[in-house]
C-alpha cells in the first residue's frame, strides 16, 4: 500500500489516502476524512510509484 497525501477540494484540509499500488490505473469516490464531502479520485501507479494523481469535487 501506498500512502499519498493531498489537500481536499472543498475544505483544503491536507488529506492522505493509501493506494493499492497493484492496480495501474485507478477512479473511485472517498469521503474526505475531515469535511466529509465526496471526492472523485483518479489516479496512475507506474512501479509502485503514483505517477498521475487527480482530487476533484464532484459535480452535483
Amino acid at each position: 500500500m501506498i500512502e499519498y497525501a493531498f489537500n481536499c477540494p472543498y475544505c483544503w484540509e491536507s488529506i492522505s489516502v493509501l493506494i493499492d499500488g497493484s492496480i495501474s490505473k485507478q477512479k473511485y469516490i472517498e469521503d474526505c476524512e475531515v469535511c466529509c464531502n465526496p471526492i472523485e479520485i483518479s489516479l496512475k501507479i507506474f512501479n509502485s510509484e503514483v505517477m498521475d494523481f487527480q482530487a476533484h469535487s464532484r459535480e452535483q
